[in-house]
């Protein structure tokens, strides 16, 4: 009787939270509660889960344990929850939870039975990506493109863009390629920058560049030897233009067509006898104010020039003639294309003046006069 009514007078002390209670009376420890986040340290994305162990819990029967959680992105009802952290600013969080005990329905409602825990995880900020291009080719010529490729790494697997920029020409692109045009751009290297972005606004560049080369210069055009005339044939005659003359200079005229920027030099020469009978005529003009002088040379340039004009419809300006030093009685013809510098490519030359010198009609030979027979006239040549 006497144990039973002391265990009444415990419970009613326990119950009234009397902190010394009747020898033989024993006090309920009350409840613990401890807490652990797991990481303790994520990126945003990435899961934590918090753990409530709680000690002292009571045994009876008809005990019941009930907790509860609060932080920013935390869901749970039992003795674990987890955080949602898509969301979350790097930092620092707490998540707490509480736990009650007692009849259902009464838990922490008598001292003892409900306890507190807190933990702490930390929100690392993303790491800014990395990147690197080239462009290839390296070298170009104005007006030529290269293609840019960029390669960008997150450590975290961002999702990454990208973006460039050159200090001459023009580039475009998406993704991690783009084409640079040098058109536009002057000579000599040209920086091109890349640059790659994440989601979160972290950004990294780099540079490559192309150099950009001026072509070599076009070749220093020449004059190009054509076919030459012969006179040597035409005794009678020995500045006109035969008809194997006239083969080369159709040749010739053809040339001047396909080439309407070039122009033709025509060079007429005189063998040694014709030079010393041309001297004693210029000697004895000096004397004599109406006497003739032959300019075998001069003449035999001014008949074929006067063949590609009047009879191949060759423009007057286009061909210039002169007299050469050679040992002949020839016609040396040369094209001479646009640029060319004649005169450092044929030297020894002297320019024919054309309003001393003038064309002589291509008229055929007088027909002879025999004693028995009259001989018919050659045909023209």
């Amino acid at each position: 009787m006497y144990s039973r009514n002391l265990k009444s007078v415990c419970l009613v002390l326990a119950a009234a939270g009397a902190t010394l209670l009747p020898m033989g009376c024993k006090k309920a420890p009350p409840i613990t509660l401890a807490c652990n986040a797991t990481p303790p340290s994520i990126f945003a994305g990435e899961p934590v889960t918090v753990t409530a162990t709680p000690g002292s819990v009571s045994t009876k029967k008809n005990n019941s344990v009930v907790y509860s959680w609060s932080g920013t992105g935390v869901t749970g009802t039992g003795t674990t929850a987890t955080v949602a952290t898509g969301s979350l600013d790097p930092g620092n969080y707490t998540v707490k939870a509480e736990v009650k005990e007692g009849k259902k329905g009464k838990e922490g409602l008598k001292p003892g039975q409900t306890a507190e825990c807190s933990s702490s995880f930390t929100v690392k900020e993303f790491e800014p990506p990395t990147i690197s291009c080239a462009a290839n080719p390296g070298t170009l010529k104005p007006g030529d493109s290269s293609t840019v490729t960029a390669t960008g790494m997150s450590p975290q697997n961002r999702p990454l863009t990208y973006s460039y920029s050159a200090a001459a020409g023009s580039i475009a692109g998406s993704g991690n390629t783009a084409t640079f045009s040098s058109t536009g751009a002057p000579t000599g290297p040209v920086e091109i920058t890349c640059k790659v972005s994440d989601d979160k606004n972290h950004t990294a560049t780099t540079n490559t560049s192309v150099t950009i080369v001026a072509p070599p210069p076009p070749p220093v055009p020449h004059a190009q030897a054509l076919c030459s005339l012969s006179f040597e044939k035409d005794k009678n005659r020995p500045t006109r233009v035969d008809n194997e003359a006239k083969a080369c200079l159709d040749e010739i005229a053809l040339d001047l067509q396909k080439q309407p920027d070039a122009k033709a030099v025509v060079i007429g020469n005189s063998d040694a006898k014709e030079k010393a009978k041309t001297a004693k005529q210029e000697k004895y003009a000096a004397k004599h104010k109406h006497a003739k002088v032959e300019q075998f040379d001069a003449q035999r340039a001014v008949n074929a020039k006067d063949y590609l004009v009047t009879e191949k419809g060759i423009d007057a300006s286009r061909v210039s003639v002169a007299t050469g030093t050679q040992d002949g009685q020839t016609v040396e013809n040369y094209l001479v294309p646009a640029g060319a510098n004649f005169g450092s490519d044929v030297q020894g030359t002297t320019p024919v003046d054309e309003s001393a010198v003038k064309a002589q009609a291509r008229k055929p030979l007088a027909a002879k006069k025999h004693h028995h027979s009259a001989a018919k006239a050659p045909a023209a040549q």
